[in-house]
């Protein structure tokens, strides 16, 4: 981890900022004081455990030194309980690593649409819908669905989940891709294997101190009668927003709110979050262009795969890791799936490190 763990100069960054906040007039700008006591909570939760392991570390060395010298089993034992535990504490410390992102500790858009395959990409897509509400609810965040479209024959053509949580961009950006289902369609008489493609999207929900330049030039907006998961407003004016942002045909819509108002206001922050994301996109993908990277997610070209028949396996084709408990997975069990990505994603971050100076990439749909 020492090629991408640098205590000193994170020590640094926080003194720099904490004298600029000490500076006359600084508290005259709220946006760029939230912006420094962000920066700073996230760089000393890394700080803080980083410390501490090194000290427990130290005390390691001791007890090794003490079981060499007076070969006692009682010492011994000791060691060997303090050193698993450091190690999962190690572990732990090492996802940690991972969430120190710009947007990850915060709130996120989830957004779902199946691929090409009709009905049967629209029910694996509501499949996915209900895992990732599962998951949301197993971590204890809030999730509220923004936009629900329903299939024409069942399933879903498009959500959006507002997930409402402390780290939960950070977590649920290892999500983002498509993902791939294989099984016996319930929809075909013949019990044929089918498989199917979703595209899973996640967003972060951008603060105040953010700002994203939008032309209302540049928008059209449609209203229409909401259709899908709602409250008792649902279905009864035309309330629900869609708007598209001509230049780079970005279509986003709100339908759960109140009025056409919210509606329009949860869209708006959609939208700034696509343009914003889209943005880091292009930036990322210049990054690559000059370290010759090249990188294609398209259809086929899954980051995971379910497989229901003729054998029980989820499988992350990142990170190899799998397992064959199908029915816990899609309950919302993903914890293992997202901890084995972001470790992983740390290792990439640290090889491009080494190998081209770039500590960071984007992942592009």
């Amino acid at each position: 981890m020492g090629g991408i763990f640098d205590l000193e100069a994170k020590k640094k960054t926080v003194a720099r900022l904490e004298e600029e906040m000490n500076a006359p007039g600084f508290w005259d700008q709220p946006k760029i004081a939230q912006e420094h006591g962000k920066q700073i909570k996230l760089l000393k939760n890394l700080i803080d455990p980083y410390e501490k392991l090194n000290a427990r570390l130290t005390d390691l060395h001791m007890l090794v030194e003490m079981a060499r010298e007076e070969r006692d089993a009682q010492h011994e034992a000791d060691f060997q309980q303090e050193l698993a535990s450091l190690r999962h504490e190690l572990e732990e410390f090492e996802v940690q690593c991972t969430l120190s992102g710009e947007h990850d500790a915060g709130n996120c858009f989830l957004n779902i649409h199946p691929g090409a395959g009709g009905t049967e990409s629209c029910d694996w897509a509501s499949m996915l819908f209900r895992m990732y509400l599962r998951y949301i609810e197993r971590r204890g965040w809030s999730a509220e669905v923004v936009d629900y479209q329903e299939g024409e024959e069942a399933g879903l053509k498009n959500a959006t989940i507002h997930v409402k949580g402390e780290y939960a961009f950070g977590y649920l950006r290892a999500e983002k891709g498509i993902h791939r289902l294989v099984r016996i369609s319930p929809f075909d008489a013949n019990k044929r294997r089918h498989t199917s493609f979703a595209a899973v999207h996640v967003m972060p929900e951008l603060d105040d101190s953010i700002d994203v330049a939008i032309d209302e030039k540049d928008l059209r907006i449609d209203t229409f009668r909401s259709s899908g998961k709602g409250g008792q407003h649902v279905n009864t004016t035309d309330s629900a927003i869609r708007i598209t942002h001509l230049p780079t045909r970005i279509v986003v819509s709100c339908q759960n709110e109140r009025s056409q108002r919210q509606n329009r206001e949860t869209a708006m922050k959609i939208l700034a979050a696509r343009l914003y994301e889209l943005m880091e996109q292009e930036q990322a993908e210049k990054v690559e262009q000059l370290s010759g990277e090249k990188r294609d997610i398209a259809w086929g070209n899954q980051i995971r795969s379910y497989v229901f028949h003729p054998y029980n396996l989820i499988k992350d084709h990142r990170t190899g890791y799998e397992r064959g408990d199908v029915m816990n997975v899609m309950d919302g069990d993903l914890d293992d799936y997202i901890t084995a990505y972001l470790r992983y994603s740390l290792r990439e971050g640290e090889a491009k490190t080494g190998a081209a100076g770039v500590s960071e990439a984007g992942l592009s749909e």
